[in-house]
């Protein structure tokens, strides 16, 4: 009697990903998690089953999560209008309270909750929890298309990261959690900020020294023109690829945010999607890759 064919082929993908398991034993992942995955209980299941893997075979996992479109179900809940600026929304007291209080409330319990599920130990914080992101509020401009005059947009209590206490974390993962992380910081101001999740993720996974960011999203990664996957750039191609525009639009916040952490030390940042199952599996454990890998 043979082996099994299937049996077989598990134990032929274990032994692909024995060298890529040695080589990340140890490091850091930091984890973006947003998107229409966020809203498909498989995937949410699919997701917290391989940060839990990532733990137990000794990866750190950090996640940091976003939550733009259940916000904006909230606020339309409440009758509250929402107003956007070059893709952020404008972020009044009000509306601060209802982000803080899906992002760091529902979202951010209920992503605990997947992982603890899948036999993880989560454990979920913001920004504010243990002066772990102290964030300044974003500062924009935008020409008046008449006088092409610039004239400063106020956003309100919308932040990014301004100095980030990596001792929160390695508290937590060196207690074997995964740290779950809703992306809210305090200014010194005593104000609570609404941060880009995209942003804090990079801004995290700098201070950590990571040896991978990902940036789960709603497409397969970069394309090029002809709609071909792009699987490996460095910055002077990504400058190359805005200027002919083949990178454009929500695009181009994100290859930003992977360019500056890769700059900043971090060892790789990959934007991928989050709606196929173990995306993120695949990229780091296989010899194929799932995504577009950005490196200097």
């Amino acid at each position: 009697m043979g082996i099994d064919p299937i049996n077989l082929a598990k134990a032929e993908t274990l032994t692909e990903a024995l060298p890529y398991l040695q080589r990340y034993a140890g490091k850091t992942f930091v984890v973006k998690y947003g998107g229409h995955a966020m809203g498909d209980a498989a995937l949410a299941r699919d997701f917290a089953a391989d940060i839990v893997l990532l733990k137990a075979v000794g990866i750190n996992p950090v996640v940091v999560h976003g939550g733009g479109p259940q916000i904006g179900a909230m606020l339309k809940k409440l009758g509250v209008e929402s107003e956007f600026v070059d893709g952020l929304r404008v972020t009044d007291a009000e509306t601060a309270k209802v982000a803080e209080m899906v992002l760091s409330g529902a979202i951010n319990k209920e992503l605990v909750g997947w992982i603890n599920a899948a036999g993880g130990r989560a454990l979920g914080i913001s920004g504010k929890d243990g002066g772990f992101v102290t964030a300044t509020k974003v500062q924009r401009t935008q020409k008046d298309p008449d006088s092409n005059i610039e004239r400063n947009i106020d956003l309100g209590f919308v932040g990014e990261p301004q100095k980030v206490d990596r001792s929160v974390i390695d508290t937590i993962s060196g207690a074997g959690m995964i740290p779950v992380i809703a992306p809210i910081g305090v200014g010194e101001d005593g104000h609570t900020y609404n941060i880009n999740a995209d942003t804090m993720a990079g801004a995290v996974a700098s201070a950590l020294g990571a040896s991978r960011l990902f940036l789960l999203t709603d497409v397969a990664g970069v394309l090029d023109k002809a709609g071909d996957l792009l699987t490996d750039l460095d910055p002077e191609a990504i400058v190359a690829l805005q200027t002919d525009g083949t990178i454009s639009g929500g695009m181009i916040p994100k290859i930003e945010t992977c360019v500056n952490a890769v700059e900043a030390g971090v060892d790789a940042a990959v934007i991928l999607d989050g709606r196929a199952s173990h995306a993120m599996l695949i990229e780091m454990f296989t010899d194929k890759g799932a995504g577009t890998l950005i490196h200097k």
